[in-house]
């Protein structure tokens, strides 16, 4: 057995990285040969693109189709055009077809026809068949590769037919139980196949099956999967008729790229959908400069109100010193609110038919919160400055923070209720929103009290 000098990632890194300076491909290998598969991964997402394919064309066969297929989607087809066209014929064969759907979703048409009339008729078969479902549906995730067993046969039949399949099922921990229809009637472990006695029967140790239908969104499915706990989720059609299967490992990673997701549209941006390192700078450009044009118009409602209160500001230019106090304190409130709502909307804890509610919730919460915050600021302001001065930001700061989590709170579910993505309704839009409207309130109740 070969023994590799014990290194460190830093080490490796740095070691592949001047091998690819000197574009010395056996160094290239050797700097590999030491590191498993997840650290080849680690290290082929921080190179470019260019550094990518020549790093990994020097992987043995074997191991380069194993981190081929645990790629991103999006480095998949950032190789493709780096690799002869017979290694990508090659690796796109072994990948299962939810796997090649997420890849083609990637790539030229004219590319993907042409690795999809490659595969052999079977494996075309079922590509097609995740390809018929629309973006966004569960069913575009699912794996049409799986082993079913039927009520009539006994617990031997099953483990044969689960042994028959091993090498091509996607998951065999959880046996789908159809009858002649292929309707979905149960569920059976491998664990309670390998307990009960051979001659048993499927229908007197399965279990009630939990199920999701194939045209339904993703997300909701995998919240499901994770929230069941199960390890495979049977997806069935209509009909409920068995379609696929959605295992647990592709639940949670479909959940953390939304959550990914809707984290960079909360920041005001776009997500990246690849490791920062591996991403072009132009990329990252474009996922930001839409977000920051649309701000700064919405900034432009901030400048307007100002201008429009520059008469009371005139008499009184003490309170322009509060004026970023209050929007920020503003903007915060509702950043909080609706970073809040939009998770327990991700979490299925609320649904847009749950407006009311929430609303009454928020306006409590801004309330409470603006109580605290006015009457620290009341105190404060009327030390440095005047009681009238203190009463307006006390008020304003009251008015603002009950105004600013009402919204908050309601402006994902009305995202959810279009069928947009609640984090786009988040953060970005009700700062620029909560910064005017908390404008007009501060100079309306600074011109009520102060007589202006």
């Amino acid at each position: 057995m070969i023994k590799y000098p014990v290194q460190t990632f830093e080490d490796s890194a740095e070691l592949l990285a001047r091998a690819l300076g000197a574009h010395d491909l056996a160094a290239v290998s050797r700097s590999m040969l030491p590191l498993n598969v997840s650290e080849i991964l680690e290290q082929l997402e921080r190179l470019s693109t260019i550094d990518r394919a020549v790093a990994y064309r020097t992987l043995p066969k074997g191991r380069a189709i194993e981190v081929f297929e645990r790629l991103d989607a999006a480095l998949q087809a950032d190789l493709v055009s780096g690799l002869q066209e017979a290694d990508v014929a090659e690796v796109f064969a072994q990948l299962g077809p939810d796997d090649r759907v997420a890849l083609l979703d990637e790539l030229p048409a004219l590319v993907a026809h042409r690795l999809i009339s490659g595969l052999d008729e079977k494996e075309r078969a079922l590509t097609s068949t995740v390809l018929g479902y629309p973006q966004g549906a569960v069913g575009r995730y699912m794996s049409p590769e799986f082993v079913t067993t039927h009520p009539h046969l006994s617990v031997r039949e099953t483990f044969a037919r689960v042994q028959a399949h091993l090498d091509d099922a996607e998951s065999v921990y959880t046996i789908p139980v159809t009858d002649a229809g292929r309707h979905l009637v149960g569920v059976v472990s491998l664990r309670d196949v390998l307990r009960a006695d051979d001659d048993a029967l499927v229908a007197d140790v399965m279990k009630r099956p939990l199920s999701f239908p194939a045209t339904q969104d993703v997300e909701e499915a995998a919240r499901y999967c994770a929230d069941a706990k199960v390890l495979v989720l049977p997806i069935v059609d209509a009909e409920e008729r068995l379609v696929g299967i959605l295992t647990v490992d592709d639940a949670l990673q479909i959940l953390e790229d939304a959550e990914t997701e809707d984290a960079a549209r909360s920041g005001g941006t776009e997500p990246l959908r690849r490791p920062y390192l591996a991403t072009p700078v132009g990329n990252i450009v474009r996922s930001r400069v839409v977000w920051l044009l649309v701000l700064a118009l919405g900034a432009t409602l901030t400048v307007q109100v100002i201008g429009a209160f520059e008469a009371t500001l005139e008499q009184q230019v003490v309170l322009s010193l509060f004026i970023p106090l209050l929007i920020g304190t503003g903007g915060n409130t509702g950043n909080q609110a609706a970073t809040t709502i939009t998770r327990a909307l991700a979490l299925g804890d609320v649904r847009p038919r749950d407006f009311l509610k929430v609303f009454a919730r928020e306006v409590r919460v801004g309330a409470f919160l603006g109580l605290l915050l006015g009457t620290l600021g009341f105190g404060i302001a009327s030390f440095a400055f005047t009681v009238p001065i203190g009463l307006v930001i006390g008020l304003t700061l009251l008015s603002v923070c009950t105004m600013a989590a009402s919204i908050g709170g309601l402006m994902p579910l009305l995202g959810k209720a279009v069928r947009a993505d609640p984090a786009v309704f988040s953060n970005p839009f009700i700062s620029t929103f909560v910064d005017a409207a908390g404008l007009i309130v501060y100079f309306l109740i600074a011109t009520a009290v102060l007589g202006l």
